[in-house]
Order: structure tokens, then sequence, then C-alpha cells
């Protein structure tokens, strides 16, 4: 292959490209240090960035374990109340038809029941044990004396019987027996 020589003009011609092409490199320096200088703002934004995604990830791995742990205990619950739950269900299952009973009862009594009645119930219960022994050493024992006073209680209205009997044959307390008969 045969290469061209380059006359007068060529060698002016290419000098002058050359000096613009050179203008033109040394007219992109300043742009190219701008340019690497922004690359390096990125590259530091990135890196941070990416040192972010990481603490994240960090962070999102302890949830992800501590979320673990949590399921782990809410399943080691979930087996120690299975038998509580169990029992529970029997006991709601076994009151529940009482309950359906009771509920129209249970509303009349919380509609018609006054606070006032609530604190009288509840010094009454109060007094209770009192009460109890009262019945135990005073009225009961009198209860059980009033067998043995029925006789004399028959004893006595048969005397008063008697005694009427005998005060009619007064002369003159018939009328009047006879007058408180009929005002009784």
């Amino acid at each position: 292959m045969r290469l061209p020589i380059l006359g007068p003009r060529d060698t002016v011609r290419l000098l002058e490209r050359g000096v613009e092409a050179a203008d033109t490199l040394l007219g992109a320096v300043p742009r190219l240090v701008t340019l690497i200088a922004e690359a390096e703002v990125l590259l530091e934004k990135t890196s941070a960035l990416i040192d972010r995604i990481e603490g994240t990830r960090e962070a999102a791995d302890a949830v992800v374990h501590r979320t673990a742990e949590v399921v782990t205990r809410a399943e080691t619950l979930a087996e120690r109340t299975d038998p509580l739950t169990v029992r529970l269900g029997r006991l709601l299952d076994s009151t529940e038809p009482s309950l359906v009973k009771l509920q129209p009862t249970l509303e009349r009594l919380a509609e018609t029941t006054d606070p006032r009645e609530v604190d009288a119930l509840v010094l009454l219960v109060d007094h209770l044990p009192v009460l109890a022994t009262k019945m135990e050493t005073d009225v009961i024992p009198i209860m059980d004396s009033l067998s043995t006073v029925a006789p004399d209680l028959h004893e006595l209205l048969d005397v008063s019987r008697e005694l009427n009997e005998m005060l009619a044959k007064v002369p003159g307390l018939g009328r009047v027996l006879k007058r408180n008969d009929e005002d009784d």
C-alpha cells in the first residue's frame, strides 16, 4: 500500500487540526476535573448508602431473630394453655344452660336493684355470723322447749274455760261475759 505524501498545505491543515484538538482537549480538562469530583461525591454517597443499607439489613435481621423468639415463646405458651382452654371450654359448655336460664332474672335484678338495697344486703351479710350464733344459742333452744310447753298451754286453756264457766254462773257476770264475747 502506498502512503500519501503530505504537501505543505496538508501539513498546515494537520497542524491546525492538532491545535484545535489540543484546544478542545484543554477546554475539556476543567469539565473532566468537575466530573471526577462529582464522581467522587457520588462514590461517597453510594458508600454511605451502602452502609445505611447494611445497617438496615442488620436491624431487619435482629427483628427477624426477635420475631422468631416471640413465635417460639408463643408456641410454648400455646402448648401450656391448650389444656386450660379445653377445661375452660368444658366449664362454659356445662354452665351455659344455667346461665341462659338465669339471664332474664339477672337482667331484671340489674334493672330493679337500688344501690341502697345493695348496701343493705352487704350489711346483712356482714351481720350473718352474729345472727347465726344467736340462732344457735338463743332461738333454737327456745323453739325446742316449745314442744314441752304445748301440754302446759292446753292445760292453761282448759283452766281458763272452766274459770269462764264458773264466772258465767255468778249472778250478773253472765251478761258481761256475753257482751265481751259479742264484742270480740
